[in-house]
């Protein structure tokens, strides 16, 4: 089994990697906290995954209650939230307990959500089902869910006591999760390392098959680049945007098609073409950088445009990301692999051509 530290004073934690690691839960939970948890999973997950969980916790005699959400983005609301809530106190979970959460990004967003409100917040324990989660929304403490007008709006900094990534789950996604996750996953080369992004050129063949050691590299990598992220900017006041590369024209498509096109890595993966795009227009990347972008994106047979919308309603949501301050959009812009930059002086004519051709195909 791996380890990645994530060193935040009196809120670190460990990453733990490996296969068939699930039954270890219930022992880490033993002797820190109340011997009782809530588990927030989804139905296919918990059908996969529940047992190697449950028995793990059944041992040491921890007393748990499963609550299972719907799929799909549209679950990440405060309505889901509540119902959360109720069954929490109808169990008796006390600031001592443990939220578990054991699925996706949504399930790890909005148990995270309920774990940090909760009794104004109580232990939460990661276990990132999805590559996705595995790589980026189980790591870093960040929770949310969404409102009406925009992703992510409500939510809270907390950080988990401990995540647990068993690659064994990655066996039992469909392919178009493995794809969605390596949105995320590309994005780290890009962002903070360029032999990772060579890593990624040079072994896309097994990373598509699930060779489980190429993935425990993968995995692990991405965790470590985040980790140092969030380690040196916990809250997001300056050096932590930079995870954002590809998210703010990513979030404006996912809301454009009400997050039932898209899967979010998807999404990701045309707000990369599109930030490195907007890079070159302004001169800070080269064209042979952005072609090597897309190559690899290609190569994993991931969506490289948004056809179809329409390029001044992206434009007019990018406004209402979280990331804006003051009516300023801060991008985040590529200038090589393994360096971007924050620009807010995006020219909109810029934006606007760059968008027009990822709305029409290309």
């Amino acid at each position: 089994m791996e380890k990645v530290a994530v060193k935040l004073g009196a809120t670190s934690y460990e990453i733990f990697i490996g296969e068939g690691i699930l039954g270890g839960v219930g022992e880490f939970i033993t002797g820190k906290f109340t011997p009782k948890a809530l588990i927030v999973t989804q139905e296919n997950i918990f059908d996969a995954h529940g047992k190697a969980l449950t028995d793990g916790l059944d041992a040491p005699g921890i007393s748990y209650t499963v609550a299972k959400i719907p799929d799909g983005e549209t679950s990440k609301n405060l309505r889901e939230a509540e119902k959360l809530y109720t069954q929490a106190i109808e169990f008796g979970l006390d600031r001592k307990s443990v939220v578990i959460a054991l699925g996706g990004g949504v399930v790890g967003d909005l148990a995270g959500f309920v774990a940090a409100t909760y009794l104004r917040g109580v232990p939460l324990i990661q276990i990132p089902t999805t590559l996705l989660a595995q790589v980026d929304s189980s790591v870093g403490g960040k929770t949310a869910v969404n409102h009406a007008l925009g992703k992510n709006l409500i939510g809270a900094f907390h950080q988990p006591r401990a995540v647990f990534i068993d690659l064994n789950c990655l066996l039992t996604l469909p392919a178009r999760e493995i794809k969605s996750g390596l949105g995320e996953v590309v994005k780290y080369g890009v962002i903070g390392d360029k032999k990772f992004f060579t890593y990624l050129e040079e072994n896309a063949d097994k990373i598509l098959n699930r060779d489980l050691e190429v993935m425990a590299h993968v995995v692990k990598r991405s965790c470590e680049l985040k980790a140092e992220v969030v380690s040196a900017d916990e809250r997001e006041a300056g050096l932590r945007r930079i995870l954002n590369f590809g998210h703010t024209l990513a979030h404006a498509v996912e809301e454009e098609t009400h997050y039932q096109t898209y899967r979010h890595g998807e999404a990701v993966a045309v707000g990369m073409i599109g930030a490195a795009r907007i890079s070159c227009e302004l001169g800070k990347t080269s064209a042979a950088n952005v072609r090597r972008l897309e190559n690899l994106i290609n190569k994993f047979g991931m969506i490289t445009a948004c056809a179809g919308l329409d390029a001044d309603k992206l434009h007019a949501v990018t406004f209402r990301d979280k990331k804006t301050v003051g009516g300023v959009v801060n991008w985040v812009l590529m200038r090589d692999f393994g360096e971007v930059e924050i620009c807010s002086d995006v020219p909109a004519q810029i934006i606007k051509k760059v968008f027009g051709g990822l709305c029409s195909g290309n």
